[in-house]
């Protein structure tokens, strides 16, 4: 598990069933196996296909997910190695919430966490989610 700002995180799904007592909120990204958090934390469940290009709505869901329980809770993002679907949340997060470009938002997070790799076409995801964030709040 690694941190990548204050109160977010990132790991593998050893994580997620073993979290460190500092984390209250796990933010499952994996399609493919069904997560049951230990006792305590919140759940959140975003189904990211391993490999495969994101659905834009899914990661507008995880960056409002995260927008929500950030500011009360220290958030594990996870998925099952924690090197894709996991960070490619956490770029979307810094794109969209943060402000951060495509590409800083990438080095920021593989500075990170070692084997980062964003899923397929992340950048152009990213940007059909800005223009619906751009939508939704007009």
């Amino acid at each position: 598990m690694d941190t990548l700002l204050g109160s977010l995180y990132i790991g593998n799904i050893d994580d997620a069933h073993d979290p460190p007592p500092v984390i209250s909120a796990l933010l499952w990204t994996a399609l493919e196996s069904k997560l049951i958090p230990p006792k305590g934390i919140l759940l959140g469940r975003i189904p990211l296909r391993e490999y495969t290009e994101a659905v834009p709505m899914d990661i507008e869901s995880a960056v409002v997910w995260l927008e929500r329980h950030l500011p009360h809770h220290q958030v594990l993002i996870a998925c099952r190695a924690g090197m894709g679907r996991s960070v490619s949340v956490m770029i979307a997060y810094l794109c969209c919430v943060q402000g951060m470009s495509y590409e800083k938002a990438v080095d920021f997070v593989r500075q990170r966490r070692e084997g980062t790799t964003p899923l397929p076409r992340l950048e152009h995801t990213i940007e059909k989610v800005k223009i619906l964030r751009q939508k939704i709040s007009t």
